[in-house]
């Protein structure tokens, strides 16, 4: 394929990714940011999770109904404040009617192609950097406490099994050998092996300074404002910074992309979905894995000297507030599964928010939008992002250069719902 002139909005893992694998086939790149330099984003302060265990998607079978029990209890990990809005009534909806064991067992392999596929290029990354993000191979532990959650937890192995990625269940005694470190109050749990970590902050630093040595611009403080279209071709992007033409357009704009979308007459059906991160200095538990906390939906990630722990689902628009309630939540669970922990664990801690691009049926939106010659849209990875972002962007490109895919885009075309 000849160069062309690709912007790609938003600079968070899935913009970045997209935009280093069409500079790798020649491609000329501008990144249009709305935040600066030193701005925040959903990819920054999560958990770091690179997980291929992960295959069953967030509208699963008796979601709902277990996020209606969670609604009662304000430090429960998932969390929708009730308002009239009708963007989140369609898309609770649609999530409803996906969440059905048909469409999660389709979800699969799309969820697989993608963790897998991204966890071998982290790994061949990690090489060339000399592994400054803090790759650690050293697979994720989910900690149980109780039968039905080992039930549960059965069936997601054995469906991971099925699809080919390795996982183990494990009695207590399990747990303790493979993290003799620290004490937990459980009765089993669940060891992936092939699942990953990395610290996200030096990742996202890694792969910025790749675009940029690969010539990418970057235009900072630049929120699309419009767009000037010609028939079914997007012209130019219109931001805060002026007007940028380009030949082809990726939105990957994380929870923000249907704001972006939604003038050029593209509709996304998606929900910012708030979570909570808290980072903790030595001395806390000395982890060797990534961990989570099954029941709590609390996700413990060693980075170098010190620990992160993340968690909440919270639907309450693009709002970036931090609800007390939601952080006792995650400290009460951490406590219960760790009881060596003290009390007042996030006492003088600044925690952090951001807004993970949750869609109905719990797959990204990646490839070209059926309204536009030259739209393209990678959003829509929840808590997935660091998990398919290399992928992804590997994907785009392919998709954008008429190769042939990585992994089936049909089930992730951005027009699912009719946008």
């Amino acid at each position: 394929m000849p160069s062309r002139h690709v912007v790609v909005v938003g600079s968070g893992v899935i913009g970045l990714s997209c935009a280093h694998f069409l500079l790798e086939r020649g491609h000329r790149v501008t990144v249009v940011e709305r935040g600066g330099p030193d701005r925040d984003s959903c990819s920054l302060g999560n958990a770091g999770y690179i997980s291929p265990s992960h295959v069953i998607p967030l509208a699963a079978p008796g979601m709902v109904s277990k996020a209606l029990r969670w609604m009662l209890d304000p430090e429960s990990p998932f969390y929708v404040r009730p308002r009239l809005d009708p963007a989140l009534l369609s898309w609770g909806w649609r999530f409803w009617r996906a969440g059905t064991a048909s469409r999660a067992q389709a979800a699969g392999p799309s969820l697989r192609d993608l963790t897998v596929q991204s966890r071998e290029i982290y790994l061949n990354w990690a090489t060339e950097s000399g592994n400054d993000f803090e790759l650690t191979t050293a697979g994720l532990l989910n900690l149980i406490r109780t039968p039905a959650g080992m039930r549960e937890e059965e069936h997601a192995a054995s469906r991971a099994r099925a699809l080919g990625i390795p996982a183990e269940m494990l009695d207590a005694a399990g747990v303790a050998a493979l993290e003799p470190d620290v004490r937990f109050d459980v009765i089993g749990g669940a060891y992936y092996p092939s699942d990953a970590h990395l610290t996200p902050a030096r990742m996202m630093g890694m792969l910025e300074r790749r675009v940029r040595e690969r010539g990418a611009s970057l235009a900072w403080n630049a929120e699309i404002r419009g767009w000037r279209t010609e028939g079914r071709a997007v012209r130019a992007a219109r931001t805060a910074q002026g007007e940028i033409a380009a030949d082809e357009f990726v939105l990957a704009a994380g929870s923000w992309t249907p704001r972006v979308a939604a003038p050029l007459g593209v509709s996304l059906p998606m929900q910012p979905g708030k979570g909570y991160s808290v980072t903790l200095p030595p001395p806390h538990p000395r982890l060797r894995r990534s961990v989570i906390l099954h029941e709590a939906r609390v996700a413990l990630t060693p980075m170098g000297d010190a620990l992160r722990v993340g968690g909440t689902m919270e639907l309450a628009g693009y709002d970036l507030s931090i609800s007390p309630p939601r952080l006792r939540g995650i400290a009460t669970s951490l406590r219960r599964y760790l009881p060596e922990v003290e009390e007042r664990v996030f006492d003088g801690r600044t925690p952090w928010c951001g807004l993970r691009p949750c869609t109905p049926d719990g797959l990204p939106y990646i490839g070209r939008v059926e309204r536009y010659e030259n739209l393209s849209v990678a959003s829509g990875h929840a808590m997935m992002g660091i998990s398919m972002a290399p992928a992804t962007g590997r994907l785009l490109a392919q998709l954008l250069d008429g190769e042939a895919p990585c992994t089936d885009p049909a089930p992730l075309r951005p027009g699912r719902y009719g946008g």
